[in-house]
C-alpha cells in the first residue's frame, strides 16, 4: 500500500484595511473639540462674569458721583450756592447758576448737542476717589433743565420743579402773583454721572434735582 504523503494547508493571511484604527482617530478628534468647545464655554462664562461684576462695582461707585461730600455734584451745587451770597438766581443773571462753566462740568440748559459718550465733554466735574488701586474714576455733568443758556429763569424757559423757593423765609410768589413774568418754583438739574473702570467698563447713572 503506497502511503500518500500529508497534505499542508498555507492559510493566507487577509490584509489589515485600518477601520478600528479611522474609527478611532475620528473619536479623538471629536472628543478634542468638544474639549476644546467645554473650555471656550467655560472661558466665556468667566469673562461674562467678570464683566458683570465689573458693571456692578462701577455703578455702586457711581454714588460717590452724587454724594462724595467733598467732590460730589450735590457738594458742587451747595458750595456754589453759598459762594454766590446773597445773589438771587432768579433775579441775578450773574449768579453761578445762571452762567455755564465747563470746567466745573456746569451747563445753564440742557444742551441737545452735548454728547455724554464723548471724553472731551467729560473735562470737568472730577470726583476725588480714594486711591485704592481699582482703577475707577467718575466725573459728573451738571445740566439746569432750560432751553436757554446764560439767562435768568424767566428768560431760560425752564423745567421747573413742584417745591416753592424759600428765601430768608419768605416763598417766592408765582408770576400771576408777583404781576410779573417771574417763577416762583426752583428749576430742575439733571445730574449724570459716568464711572469708568477696568476692561474698559463704563456706568451711567443719572438723577434730577432742585
Amino acid at each position: 500500500m503506497k502511503p500518500h504523503p500529508l497534505s499542508t494547508r498555507h492559510t493566507k493571511a487577509r490584509p489589515q484595511r485600518g477601520v478600528v484604527l479611522f474609527v478611532a482617530l475620528i473619536a479623538l478628534v471629536v472628543m478634542s473639540l468638544a474639549a476644546v468647545a467645554l473650555i471656550r464655554s467655560v472661558d466665556t462664562a468667566t469673562i461674562i462674569a467678570g464683566n458683570l461684576a465689573f458693571r456692578q462695582a462701577a455703578t455702586t461707585t457711581s454714588d460717590r458721583g452724587f454724594n462724595d461730600p467733598a467732590s460730589g455734584a450735590m457738594a458742587w451745587l451747595t458750595t456754589t450756592s453759598a459762594n454766590n451770597g446773597t445773589k438771587d438766581p432768579t433775579k441775578d443773571a450773574t449768579h453761578a447758576f445762571n452762567i455755564t462753566n465747563t470746567g466745573a462740568g456746569y451747563y445753564s440748559n440742557a444742551d441737545p448737542a452735548l454728547s455724554l459718550t464723548t471724553d472731551a465733554t467729560w473735562t470737568g466735574g472730577s470726583v476725588a476717589l480714594p486711591d485704592d488701586g481699582s482703577g475707577y474714576t467718575v466725573r459728573y455733568l451738571i445740566q439746569r433743565m432750560c432751553r436757554v443758556a446764560n439767562q435768568l429763569l424767566s428768560d431760560a424757559n425752564c423745567l421747573l420743579s413742584d417745591a416753592d423757593i424759600d428765601t430768608s423765609s419768605h416763598v417766592v410768589r408765582t408770576a400771576p402773583e408777583a404781576g410779573r413774568s417771574m417763577p416762583g418754583k426752583p428749576p430742575l438739574y439733571r445730574i449724570t454721572i459716568r464711572t469708568a473702570g477696568p476692561r474698559n467698563t463704563f456706568s451711567y447713572i443719572q438723577a434730577f434735582v432742585y
